[in-house]
This record gives structure tokens, C-alpha cells and sequence, in this order.
């Protein structure tokens, strides 16, 4: 019954939180022609998955206010990001640091917008494949020069006086002063 889909199938079982039974279900519900979308931002919204505004001008605009969207779509895609969230990926990651911010059921939300996102991509591709970023991308993003010297700063406030010199990553030797 899946056979001429074990490619898609595949595919879609490297996103993280994603497994066999996640992809059927998704290309049962979207197929594999993109065209029908064609942005991802389209197949979100068709999804009910995009942001949407949850008040206007005083009024509030509630979950049926926009439609409540393809449910075996959002309950495949519901349990999908929970699982994500328990993984040591930049999606497991991604949910965690927005968790902090935002209420759970938010995070998912955005979450399940991402990996939808992921599998139009996968879908409107054939020769495309997902890889990871990792959970450390935004660590490893951040301008470490922008970070020493806010450092600096702070020691500095702290009354300290302090000189910075550059090492080699690969020996740990002191490089020369520039």
C-alpha cells in the first residue's frame, strides 16, 4: 500500500520526532504534489499550523475564529513535536529555549510549523535530504567577540582590570597581540 511512497517515506522519517507511521500519516493527508502549495507558508496555512492574531482590535479571535484545520494532521504533527522536544536535535533544542519563553502549548505550535515547513521542503525535492544543525547551532552562532567583550564589561564594572589574548584553537597557544 505504500509502495510507490517509500521514498517520500523516507524522507520524512529523518526529521526529528518523525517515525514511519508519521510520515504515512502526513502524505496521507497533504500527498506528495507540492504544487497544490506552492510556498511552505501556504501548506501552513492550509494546515491551520501558521500565527495567526489572537486579538484585533479588541475583539478576540478564538481557535474557530480561523478555522481548526485538518485534526489527523494536527494530532500527527501534535505528537510529532512533543516527541522532538525530548530529542538531543536543533528542533529538541529549538523547543526547549522557546518553552522558557512562551507557554508549552505555543512552543508546540511552532514546532509543528517548523516541521511542516521541513517536510514541504523534503517533498518539493525529491533529491533533498534533512540535516540536522544539532542542539548546540545557536551556541556556536553566537559572535564570540561580541560575547568576550560584554565580559569585559562586566569584569570591568566589577572593578577588575583585565587584558585579553587571543589563543590558537588548535594548540591553545597564546597568538601574537593585535
Amino acid at each position: 500500500m505504500c509502495q510507490p511512497y517509500e521514498q517520500q517515506i523516507d524522507q520524512l522519517d529523518g526529521i526529528p520526532g518523525f517515525g514511519v507511521t508519521t510520515a504515512q500519516d502526513l502524505i496521507a493527508e497533504i500527498g506528495v504534489d507540492m504544487s497544490a502549495f506552492p510556498t511552505a507558508g501556504h501548506l501552513a496555512s492550509w494546515a491551520r499550523t501558521a500565527p495567526r492574531v489572537s486579538e484585533s482590535a479588541g475583539k478576540r479571535k478564538g481557535k474557530n475564529a480561523t478555522g481548526r484545520g485538518n485534526p489527523y494532521i494536527g494530532g500527527t504533527l501534535g505528537e510529532a513535536s512533543i516527541s522532538t522536544g525530548r530529542t538531543q536535535t536543533f528542533l529538541g533544542a529549538q523547543y526547549r529555549r522557546m518553552c522558557k519563553r512562551m507557554p508549552k502549548m505555543k512552543a508546540q505550535g511552532a514546532i509543528m510549523r517548523k516541521q511542516l515547513v521541513i517536510a514541504h521542503a523534503l517533498l518539493s525535492d525529491p533529491e533533498a535530504r534533512y540535516e540536522d544543525l544539532g542542539p548546540d547551532y545557536h551556541e556556536r552562532r553566537k559572535d564570540t567577540h561580541r560575547r568576550a567583550r560584554s565580559h569585559l564589561r562586566e569584569l570591568e564594572r566589577l572593578g577588575y582590570k583585565v587584558t585579553i589574548q587571543a589563543t590558537d584553537p588548535a594548540t591553545g597557544e597564546l597568538l601574537p597581540a593585535s
